[in-house]
């Protein structure tokens, strides 16, 4: 299940430059398992996204040991269903972004599965059920809009979270 716990204490992520980022103080968090590069092994580790970032490591209190940038990435069209609950508007039904996060059960061969690409790569995750899944590609949607050059905030009157789609 999906924390947004605050009082949460773990070590910062160091990344290749040597450059530290505080990973308390999260905006979203929680376990979900994630489908390893090359063995394709599912395992469990604890995600804690946190602007534009998405830290992952092997517990909650542990300092994370990887990061998906969710704006570091190259163009790429995909369709506009892949952000889920943020409302994007265009000309067309298909815009150029540089992140996608959708569902992906039948991709995974796991219910409740979502994918994360970045930089033309995938990532997939599972979590334990259908509303974490999808509290988590909210969660994730909302990061890369708000931290993307697309972004223009609007006002509470225009959007409401509680306008959801559903693409599974």
């Amino acid at each position: 299940m999906a924390d947004t716990n605050r009082d949460t204490l773990r070590g910062a992520f160091v990344d290749g430059k040597g450059v530290r980022w505080d990973t308390n103080d999260a905006d979203f968090e929680g376990y979900l398992s994630k489908q390893s590069k090359w063995v394709k092994e599912w395992r469990k580790r604890y995600f804690v996204l946190k602007g534009s970032k998405l830290f992952f490591g092997k517990s909650q209190y542990a300092a994370p040991h990887g990061i998906l940038d969710l704006v570091d990435c190259v163009s790429a069209k995909v369709r506009m269903h892949c952000f889920t609950n943020i409302l994007v508007y265009h000309s067309s039904s298909i815009v150029n972004v540089c992140a996608c996060v959708q569902c992906a059960d039948s991709k995974a061969k796991k219910r409740n599965a979502l994918e994360i690409v970045v930089n033309n790569e995938l990532y997939l995750l599972c979590t334990s059920t259908e509303k974490d899944r999808d509290d988590w590609i909210a969660a994730v949607g909302r990061a890369m809009i708000k931290h993307s050059s697309m972004y223009v905030p609007m006002g509470d009157e225009e959007h409401s979270d509680d306008e959801q789609e559903e693409y599974c």
